[in-house]
C-alpha cells in the first residue's frame, strides 16, 4: 500500500509530470512549423512509416528523413521542455542543424579549418554553411559525384579568400577575428597575406605557427609562444607552421 502511495514507477511519474517528449508533441511541433512556413527553401512532411510516424524534409534537392520517436528521446534526454513552445524551440533548432544540401554546398560553401578525428588532434579544411548565427558543416551526400565534390570545396576555398578579417596584436601574438562569426580560420588560405599585414603592424616573426581552435579566432606567434597557448586553452586546440597550411586534406 505504501509503494503504491508514494513509490509510483518512474515511467508513471514521468508521464504525469510532463518531463517526458512523446511523439505526439513533436508531431504537433512539426505541424506548427509547416503552418509557419519557417524556412521558404525547407519543406516539411509526416508520414507514417513501419516503425512510426517519420520527419521528411526537403531541401534544395536533398532529401532527410528521421523518426519522430527518435527526436521524442533525444528531447528527453535533454530535458527540453514537453511543452508546445520548448518543443517546437527544440525542433527549429534541430532544423537549423540539419545536412547541408549538395546544391547549397556549392552556392554558399565556406572553407574553414576543422577537426578530421574525433579525438580532436587533426586539422583538415570542411565546407561549411552559416544558417543566422550557426555554422554547419556539409557532409556529401549519397548522390554527391566526386567532381561535384572538388567544384564545391574548389569554391569554398575562393569564397574564403575573400572572408573579411580584423587584426589583433597582443604583445607577441596576432589575432585574427572573421567579422561573420564561426568561420575565422577561412582566412589562413591566404596566410601570406595575414603574415605582411602583421609585418606592417610591426610584429614580424621569425618562424610563425598558427594556433587553431576551431570556429574560434586564430592565433599566431613564435612556436614556444603558440605551443603555450595551447597548452593553456580551454578548448582543444592545435599549432602548426604556417607554410604546412597548404599542404592540409579535407576533413
Amino acid at each position: 500500500m505504501s509503494e503504491a502511495l508514494f513509490g509510483a514507477p518512474t515511467g508513471l511519474f514521468q508521464r504525469l509530470s510532463r518531463a517526458e517528449v512523446r511523439v505526439a508533441d513533436v508531431r504537433a511541433a512539426a505541424a506548427r512549423l509547416v503552418g509557419a512556413d519557417c524556412d521558404p527553401g525547407l519543406e516539411l512532411d509526416v508520414l507514417d512509416g513501419v516503425r512510426g510516424p517519420v520527419l521528411l524534409l526537403t531541401d534544395a534537392g536533398r532529401r532527410t528523413t528521421v523518426q519522430l520517436g527518435e527526436l521524442a528521446v533525444e528531447m528527453t534526454r535533454a530535458h527540453v521542455a514537453a511543452t508546445p513552445d520548448g518543443v517546437t524551440a527544440a525542433l527549429t533548432s534541430w532544423l537549423a542543424r540539419r545536412p547541408v544540401p549538395d546544391r547549397t554546398a556549392a552556392a554558399e560553401g565556406i572553407a574553414v579549418l576543422d577537426w578530421t578525428d574525433p579525438r580532436q588532434t587533426t586539422l583538415g579544411w570542411r565546407v561549411v554553411v552559416r544558417r543566422g548565427e550557426l555554422v554547419v558543416p556539409w557532409r556529401p551526400s549519397g548522390t554527391a559525384t566526386l567532381p561535384a565534390v572538388h567544384q564545391a570545396r574548389s569554391a569554398a576555398l575562393g569564397r574564403a579568400a575573400g572572408v573579411a578579417t580584423t587584426l589583433r596584436l597582443e604583445g607577441p601574438v596576432a589575432l585574427w577575428s572573421s567579422v561573420a562569426p564561426g568561420v575565422d580560420s577561412a582566412a589562413l588560405v591566404r596566410i601570406e597575406e595575414l603574415l605582411a599585414e602583421m609585418a606592417r603592424r610591426g610584429l614580424r616573426l621569425r618562424d610563425p605557427h598558427v594556433v587553431v581552435t576551431p570556429r574560434r579566432p586564430v592565433a599566431c606567434a613564435e612556436v614556444a609562444v603558440a605551443r603555450r597557448l595551447v597548452a593553456e586553452a580551454a578548448d582543444a586546440a592545435a599549432t602548426l607552421p604556417w607554410r604546412e597550411i597548404a599542404d592540409l586534406g579535407w576533413a
